[in-house]
């Protein structure tokens, strides 16, 4: 297993004999429906021979003896041949079909769960677009290795392997004047799809590419809008949309010539037939029927050659599919990481941090050697300037980073060494910008705790003060928060996010910015039930208004990714350093606000 990073700078290369045994894999998998399909297919290709070698009976052996009866048992069979090939052709579809699109769902259904299990340092470096692209376009592919395509390679080639034998007993001199271009275009094809498959592979990323900014087009809508940047996002999209048409333009190119190139060898081969073939017949070594006969099944091996020009490019695009899935199903996800690591049955809530050094980019620490420690039960505040390195900590706590330096010290045992499923099963957060789903406001506070009952939702909305406002709306609970819940504002989703926290009943809780959305009433309000949620709790608070974190048990003050002082609320106000600073400006300003809010507007007007 690789570990999951940004995208490499080389190109990969391209596995074959791994495509391949992925492919078997897949087919060995639905092996039952692509077994029925190719008998079918075997069934409907052996009818299709009947009506073709009719028509030498009836020209050679029917007419000239004027055999009325051999002539009707001749029209039963082709009658018989056309209502089975119409029957397996049908039943042929419809198995297939059915089975590539379970497989299809089946495979975006594995593909999205391996993805959802990487670590979050992945999805910092990946676009949302790409990977919906990897979870919904690439899987696209295997209906051609499961489905119809793969059936109608392998049928078109027993058909032609089949129509070879006849032409080789009806005439075999000439069907070897026939086998020198068929080789040229065997080989022509071959070339062809070997050059074709890179472009595939890279038209997968270049669509992903193009969905993943339109995706962060349509997700900043307003910013696009406030900022008037319609004609420069519609200028980037369209670059996008150009390097996706010219990559497709290179695959019809190819395709084309491959389409051309098998029109020019049915071409050659009619010439050769008409002129070997007809001087046989001239010369009496060969009946019309039999002419004629060569002549139907020369087109019975020439046909799914040529159908294999755009059969095969399929499968090709198919491959490609599977190659850019295979990267990413070889990415260690945090189950297989976390493995050999120990459980976690219960935790108390005890955090440390032993001299932790962090850092996104080589050179440039974001945390240096912090320490300190947080009992369990107890409430610590993290204050500091933007870039301080608070959210970090917060990061590094939540496991979703490691420090390169140093511990994140739980109940005694490091974060690194401990199952990272079972310690998040005991944490709860609260973000500044806290993310809905597009479901019901009793959906969203369920989140944390699936089955919980009405009576337990509205318990915990009530503590975090959103009972009410729920209550306002025509259907309550039942209200449809819309994408990431833009239909509430910012305070009504906080109190939906808090509601949400307490229900999940955490060890460890978390509160980043948890009141910055609330007016001052609704923080009033909230501050009581937060109040009671951390009781009992290791609670980790980054706090904008630092009168919310007075009652913190110890108080962390950041700067440039270093703790350079810590203590109570009254010990750091008593040592006049930099967090009475903070608080007094801070608490000037919310004076200078109510005293007279007019001049405040104007100043920062």
């Amino acid at each position: 297993m690789v570990p999951p990073n940004a995208a490499p700078a080389k190109k990969p290369k391209y596995d074959s004999k791994r495509a391949w045994g992925e492919a078997r894999a897949l087919i060995v998998q639905h092996r039952r429906s692509v077994s029925i399909g190719l008998v079918l297919m075997l069934i409907s290709r052996a009818s299709s021979f009947v009506l073709p070698y009719s028509t030498k009976k009836v020209l050679d052996e029917a007419l000239p003896n004027s055999d009325l009866t051999l002539l009707g048992w001749i029209a039963l069979a082709g009658l018989i041949a056309t209502v089975v090939q119409s029957l397996t052709g049908y039943a042929l579809s419809q198995v297939v079909s059915v089975a590539a699109q379970q497989a299809i769902a089946q495979l975006r259904e594995e593909v999205q769960g391996h993805l959802i299990r990487l670590p979050v340092r992945y999805f910092d470096s990946t676009k949302s677009g790409v990977l919906v692209s990897r979870v919904m376009s690439d899987p696209e592919g295997i209906r051609n290795l499961i489905g119809t395509g793969l059936i109608q390679l392998t049928g078109g080639i027993l058909s032609a392997i089949g129509a070879m034998g006849v032409l080789l007993y009806l005439n075999w001199k000439l069907t070897l004047a026939t086998v020198l271009p068929l080789a040229a275009f065997g080989a022509g094809m071959s070339i062809a799809f070997k050059r074709l498959r890179p472009i595939f592979r890279e038209r997968s990323v270049i669509q992903a590419e193009v969905t993943g900014r339109l995706t962060e087009t349509l997700g900043g809508i307003r910013l696009i809008k406030v900022y008037t940047a319609e004609d420069r996002e519609k200028k980037v999209f369209g670059e996008g949309v150009q390097r996706l048409f010219q990559n497709i333009a290179k695959t019809i190119t190819g395709t084309s010539l491959t389409g051309t190139l098998g029109l020019g060898v049915v071409g050659v081969i009619g010439v050769i037939v008409m002129y070997v073939g007809g001087g046989d017949v001239i010369r009496g070594s060969m009946t019309l029927g039999s002419l004629i006969t060569f002549v139907v099944f020369i087109g019975m091996v020439t046909a799914p050659l040529i159908s294999i020009a755009s059969i095969g490019t399929q499968i090709t695009e198919a491959f490609a599919g599977l190659d850019r899935i295979r990267e990413l199903r070889d990415m260690a996800t945090e189950d297989q990481e976390d493995a050999a690591k120990k459980d976690v049955p219960a935790v108390v809530g005890h955090v440390r941090f032993d001299d932790v050094s962090f850092e996104y980019e080589e050179g440039v620490p974001v945390l240096k050697h912090v320490s300190f420690d947080a009992p369990a039960g107890t409430t610590t505040a993290l204050v500091g300037s933007s870039g301080s390195g608070k959210s970090t900590m917060i990061s590094l706590i939540m496991a979703f980073a490691q420090p390169q330096q140093g511990n994140i010290v739980v109940d005694g045992t490091p974060v690194s060494n401990l199952k990272l499923r079972d310690y998040r099963r005991h944490l709860g957060v609260v973000m500044q910008d806290n993310f809905l789903f597009d479901g019901t406001v009793k959906d969203n506070i369920g989140f944390t705790k699936p089955g919980a009952s009405d009576e337990e939702i509205m318990a915990v909305a009530k503590i975090a003060n959103a009972h009410d406002f729920i209550m306002g709306f025509p259907q309550q609970y039942d209200t449809i928060v819309g994408e990431r819940g833009v239909k509430l504002s910012g305070g009504q989703r906080q109190r939906v996010a808090i509601a949400r926290a307490i229900l999940a009943d955490p060890r460890v809780l978390i509160l980043d910015e948890a009141t910055s959305s609330l007016d001052s009433e609704s923080e009033h309000l909230i501050q009581e039930g937060l109040r009671r949620l951390r009781a009992g709790r290791t609670t980790f608070v980054i706090a904008h208004r630092l009168s919310t974190i007075t009652s913190a048990d110890q108080i962390l003050v950041m700067e440039k990714g270093e703790i350079v002082e810590r203590g109570t609320h009254q010990q750091l106000i008593a040592l006049g350093g930099r967090y009475r600073d903070l608080y007094n400006r801070q608490f000037q300003l919310e004076q200078d606000q109510f005293i007279n809010p007019g001049e405040e507007i104007a100043a920062t007007g």
